[in-house]
């Protein structure tokens, strides 16, 4: 028997992904700022009840188009970067003044793709989002379309989304679009086309339904969705695309507005653990002592107090193996020093790594989040 679907009350950290016909009025070009508001008012009542929420927005270029003269057809490269750069500002307002009414505050995240890959911009950018969220703000995030170039770019924010989905373990993400789901055929061309309503499995079959753009203000299709969606799932991310140019799209998604509904088989947490066991060879190793052993093995984190030496030479974000003193592999994780660093503060409490390393460097060796036990 399968699971129940997955709830919007259900999730813990919640990535919502807006397209730029959703945020941006097609005829006018100014931000649709009643729906903004609609949707900021269904947030509000998600973090009141505890829930972590990040906005992926499209809609800088859309709202900064009239501002450069650029007001048809479709744009270079040169000229979507300079409508960003005078959208973006217009963009952070608008949501800015949705959120002041629930008294909540926004930060703004610009990445590229190399921030998403590179190991100290990924972790960089993952710290932020856990400090933004920790001190109650909404992070607010686009491609950061003024310097990215053709060969660097996302592409469409679906699959950036999904990213931020990944790199942040959130455990849904709610992709709102102009079409309630994915149909086994165009519902454009084929009014007979079947909805579907749960996805367990992404296969070659369902990755063939996916389509082209539908709007001339947007980037992605429902390829890209589809995309994402292979993405979030095996980081243990639940997914939804939706209909959202109705008022209040989250409260009518938890109503049981239609949707299909991507069903991850793990946990965040699950997933990511799963892949720092099995998918990447150690770069080093720390040797911990009897009672860091005896921590780890209680769900703690790993402090430098417990390390006793360090092997091998590897970089921040590397995977290292954590051993005992008898030789014994105990776990494995991702370090938040390299190896350099983490030989000046083995053995050290936390209150001297400053003074060490002539920085405020992290309380943890390796976070409990970034560690497998095997």
């Amino acid at each position: 028997m399968s699971t129940p679907l997955p709830t919007i009350n259900s999730a813990r950290r919640l990535v919502i992904k807006l397209g730029s016909s959703l945020v941006a009025d097609a005829v006018t070009a100014s931000a649709n700022r009643g729906w903004m508001q609609s949707l900021a008012a269904d947030i509000a009542t998600l973090r009141a009840a505890g829930k972590d929420i990040i906005l992926v927005s499209s809609g800088a270029v859309a709202l900064g188009r009239p501002l450069v003269g650029l007001t048809g057809g479709r744009l270079t490269l040169e000229e979507k970067q300079a409508a960003a750069a005078a959208g973006q500002p217009l963009l952070m307002q608008a949501w800015q003044e949705a959120f002041a009414g629930h008294g909540l505050h926004v930060g703004q995240l610009l990445l590229t793709l190399e921030d998403s890959e590179q190991r100290r911009r990924y972790l960089n950018a993952r710290s932020t989002f856990t400090t933004l969220l920790s001190h109650g703000l909404i992070p607010i995030v686009n491609e950061n379309d003024t310097v990215a170039t053709a060969e660097l770019k996302f592409g469409d924010n679906d699959r950036l989304a999904a990213r931020v989905a990944v790199m942040t373990s959130a455990d849904m993400l709610v992709l709102f679009s102009d079409i309630d789901g994915l149909y086994n055929a165009d519902p454009r061309k084929q009014p007979t086309a079947e909805h579907l309503a749960r996805i367990d499995r992404i296969t070659p079959e369902i990755l063939a339904m996916g389509g082209d753009a539908a709007s001339a203000l947007s980037s992605g299709g429902m390829r890209t969705k589809l995309d994402a969606a292979v993405m979030a799932t095996k980081a243990g991310c639940h997914m939804a695309i939706a209909r959202g140019d109705a008022p209040h799209p989250l409260l009518a998604l938890e109503q049981g507005a239609r949707a299909s509904w991507f069903v991850a088989a793990a946990t965040p947490a699950q997933a990511r653990k799963h892949w720092i066991a099995t998918a990447v060879s150690p770069r080093g190793a720390v040797v911990v002592d009897d009672g860091a052993a005896t921590a780890l093995r209680s769900g703690k984190s790993l402090l430098p107090a417990g390390v006793r030496t360090v092997e091998g030479a590897f970089e921040r974000g590397d995977t290292v193996a954590i051993r005992t003193l008898d030789g014994t592999v105990l776990a494995c994780g991702i370090t938040a020093y390299g190896s350099v660093e983490a030989a000046k503060i083995a053995g050290q409490k936390t209150g001297a790594i400053a003074a060490l390393l002539g920085y405020e460097g992290r309380d943890t060796m390796i976070h409990r989040d970034d560690l497998a036990m095997l």
